[in-house]
């Protein structure tokens, strides 16, 4: 009888052993009830002004004084866009699409194969190392403190009050930022491709368009959307090179809309803002899945 409760006794002991390792505990992660806050929060403070403008702008100018400001209007009306469409708007936005398109793709292009020639060749040529701090150094230059030296430039030039003035000092701008971003793609690219590109006897041009570009493309569209806000949103160049009311770009557009004729009309100036906004959130919504991809391969890198 004893020794039956002994040999029990040893199986309880061993078991523990004999089935193998013990269940890991399971540990409950609290809620972090002050970050959902914090970003519902963050969220309200991004959402309401744009709820705002964009129900504002649907308003009469006599019902904006006299009714909730974020109460949607009751008879929505489309007499604010109208009255922005009459007034040269759309002379305006062509002159903010042309100055962003004429920036962007030279800008990226030059970029593109400067980059490419600087990581290709840096550790055989001084001079391209020399031109990779050059464009370093530019990026420590803010735009305000060249405004005069750009400004006796584009006299120099005769090409003052024109969108060439404008699409010129934005290139110069645009190109370190780009040349060090897409530097950084094509460093990623394993140096295995580009010596099996030239053992099948490509060119560099080749290699630069047909492997290096696609490889890096979410680098390309997330330096052209980048760029290309900078520009439509840019308002100190149009402010200083430009004169003539025909060649102003939307932001110069906007400031004038609210000293002159939209002095007091709130609604139509919202209007004239939802229209500025609308390309550019169309251009995230077709190049969101690339700007995403980019974005997130730079946080990685």
């Amino acid at each position: 009888m004893t020794a039956t409760h002994t040999s029990r006794a040893a199986q309880r002991t061993a078991a523990p052993g004999a089935h193998g390792r013990r269940r890991p505990k399971t540990t409950s992660q609290r809620p972090n009830w002050l970050a959902g806050l914090m970003g519902w929060l963050w969220l309200a403070v991004v959402i309401i002004p744009i709820y705002w403008i964009v129900i504002t702008s649907f308003k009469t100018q006599s019902n904006y004084y006299i009714t909730n400001p974020l109460v949607p209007p009751s008879d929505p009306t489309l007499d604010n866009y109208r009255l922005v469409l009459d007034l040269d708007f759309p002379l305006y936005f062509l002159n903010s699409l042309l100055v962003a398109i004429g920036t962007v793709i030279p800008s990226v292009l030059f970029a593109f194969m400067a980059a490419y020639a600087i990581v290709r060749s840096a550790g055989a040529s001084r001079f391209l190392r020399g031109v990779n701090s050059l464009f370093l150094m530019g990026l420590a230059i803010p735009l305000q403190a060249t405004v005069i030296p750009v400004y006796l430039l584009i006299i120099k030039l005769h090409l003052y009050d024109s969108l060439t003035a404008l699409i010129l000092p934005s290139v110069a701008f645009a190109i370190p930022l780009s040349v060090l971003v897409l530097a950084n793609f094509i460093r990623d690219v394993p140096k295995e491709l580009f010596e099996s590109m030239r053992m099948d006897g490509a060119t560099e041009w080749k290699t630069l368009w047909g492997l290096a570009f696609p490889l890096t493309r979410p680098a390309v569209v997330t330096v052209s959307i980048y760029n290309a806000l900078q520009v439509w949103n840019g308002f100190l160049l149009p402010l200083i090179l430009t004169q003539s009311p025909d060649k102003r770009t939307l932001p110069l557009a906007l400031a004038a809309f609210q000293g002159g004729p939209y002095g007091v009309n709130v609604p139509a100036v919202l209007a004239s803002v939802v229209l500025t906004i609308l390309p550019m959130l169309i251009l995230y919504t077709v190049g969101r899945r690339q700007l995403l991809s980019g974005l997130t391969a730079g946080f990685g890198k």
